[in-house]
């Protein structure tokens, strides 16, 4: 006789079925785990023969196979603990066998036969809730799984034990609750950011419309503690932008004891980032940070430090919304639709362009550094702007700066109008940046005026397609923050200033 089981593997945060499929029979005494594991599933044999122990359980001196189908497919990850033991609890006849029919399982088992969390449970629960069964996970992870369906079926014990009891109906496990993570603080505020007005601005635009900025200044001017304060003017996540986010953390292992957080993604790895670390990788195709930051904020400071070759692979994210992992096994996709905030010195030395300074290296230093960033990444960044050094005055005067609460309003009053836009015209699009180039074309079509202002500029500052297209983004979020429907000459020649003042060039 077969008992069996189903639990999930994972390809990028799709929860794919696994069928466990446990047999007890006559022949050498033997515990055998077949079907492509890898060394965690492998080793599990070790620790679900301890936890049956420590249950007051063991197995029986005969063959033990345990099957995971389809058998093609690799299983990697120490989740398949629990499938396992139940598998064989219900063979043994410890557990009913129809019981576990309409669940799916996971989670790992220590020696001493409690529960121990795992990564991946809210894209379990969620696949689970698709098939129309329920889900049994750690107790821990309970509240994560309860996302997914109020109605769900859920059962989030402590040990092996605790299971046991309930489908021996000793024990009663209640639902799990869904929970939200601690605000962790306040956010940085933008009123503690001293004179830079010209960048603030920038700052605000591209949180109204989710543009990608860089700020390229001296050290010290406040690059960095500016590019920290754009998660206070953010919008909250949406609900169906905080399942998004949340199933690809808890792909990666990252929610804290369940516990979802409302406050878009704020990444920031620091520039000896692997390729691997920074569009995701290895061995079992994990998400990298472009994916851990969907829907929120990747902060690269100092830009020109980073590998080359690791900033174009961010090219393909930026452009799609989505990272593709391929290896020779498998092929893995993570949606990474972010927004990116970059930050960097003029040169090596930093002061390239400031009155009074002049490099031994001359104009090589800052051209050399430059050099490093790929014309194509820069192409796909809508808002250049130079952060200039702040002066003693501004430091000395009164501080009447405005608050991130007063920015944030305005940011989403725009975020609404884009919403509310792209839901009559039927487009997936949430915010100017996301929007195609055909959409972009059709909301963002100017005025008579701005219309011979964008040909006399797309002719002078050599714009390709892509340029022309993001600058009518960065006008059509203008307009939005205006509260006007039509794009007009001004709101072009701001886009404009934004793309060409700022580029990357050596000073005089």
């Amino acid at each position: 006789m077969v008992s069996r089981v189903t639990t999930v593997a994972f390809q990028g945060i799709e929860a794919v079925p696994v069928d466990v499929q446990v047999q007890i029979g006559p022949g050498q005494v033997a515990f055998t785990i077949v079907g492509l594991p890898d060394k965690a599933v492998g080793e599990s044999r070790e620790r679900v023969r301890a936890a049956l122990i420590a249950s007051g359980l063991s197995l029986p001196a005969k063959r033990v196979t345990v099957n995971l189908a389809p058998a093609d497919l690799p299983k990697e990850g120490s989740h398949y603990d629990l499938p396992i033991a139940l598998a064989l609890m219900a063979a043994m006849g410890a557990v009913p066998g129809e019981a576990l029919q309409d669940y799916v399982v996971l989670g790992e088992l220590a020696l001493d036969g409690t529960l121990a969390p795992v990564a991946g449970v809210l894209p379990a629960a969620m696949g689970a809730n698709g098939i129309g069964k329920g889900l049994i996970c750690p107790q821990v992870c309970g509240p994560e799984a309860a996302w997914a369906d109020r109605e769900m079926d859920i059962l989030a014990p402590l040990s092996l034990i605790q299971l046991a009891n309930h489908f021996k109906g000793t024990q009663v496990l209640s639902r799990p609750q869904p929970k939200l993570g601690s605000a962790g603080g306040l956010l940085p505020d933008l009123a503690e950011v001293r004179g830079q007005e010209s960048a603030k601005r920038a700052l605000e635009i591209a949180a109204a419309g989710g543009h990608n900025l860089l700020m390229i200044g001296p050290p010290g001017a406040g690059k960095s503690m500016l590019a920290s304060r754009l998660p206070s003017i953010l919008p909250p996540l949406s609900p169906r932008e905080l399942l998004e986010v949340s199933m690809i953390a808890s792909v990666a292992g990252e929610l804290a004891d369940g516990r979802l957080s409302d406050r878009r993604p704020f990444r920031a790895p620091h520039h000896s980032a692997s390729m691997a670390a920074l569009v995701g990788g290895g061995i079992r195709a994990r998400p990298g940070e472009v994916s851990l930051a969907h829907n929120g904020v990747l902060f690269l400071d100092e830009l020109p430090e980073f590998q080359p070759q690791v900033l174009d692979s961010l090219r393909q994210p930026l452009e799609t919304g989505e990272t593709f992992i391929a290896r020779a096994n498998h092929r893995v996709s993570y949606p990474s639709r972010i927004q990116l905030v970059a930050a960097m010195n003029p040169c090596r030395c930093g002061h390239a362009g400031e009155p009074g300074h002049q490099c031994r290296r001359g104009e090589r230093c800052a051209a050399d550094y430059q050099a490093r960033i790929s014309g194509p990444l820069l192409d796909r960044i809508d808002i250049r702007i130079e952060v200039a050094a702040v002066t003693a005055a501004d430091l000395i005067r009164p501080a009447v700066a405005e608050t991130s609460e007063a920015v944030a309003a305005r940011v989403a009053t725009a975020r609404d109008i884009q919403r509310r836009r792209f839901e009559q015209l039927g487009a997936s699009a949430r915010t100017n940046a996301a929007a195609g180039a055909r959409l972009i074309e059709e909301i963002a079509r100017p005025d008579r005026e701005g219309e011979a202002l964008l040909q006399q500029a797309a002719e002078t500052l050599a714009l390709s397609a892509r340029g022309y297209h993001r600058v009518l983004k960065v006008a059509r979020t203008l307009a939005d923050l205006d509260g006007l429907e039509q794009v007009g000459r001004l709101h072009l020649a701001e886009a404009l200033s934004y793309r060409g003042a700022a580029s990357l060039r050596v000073a005089a």
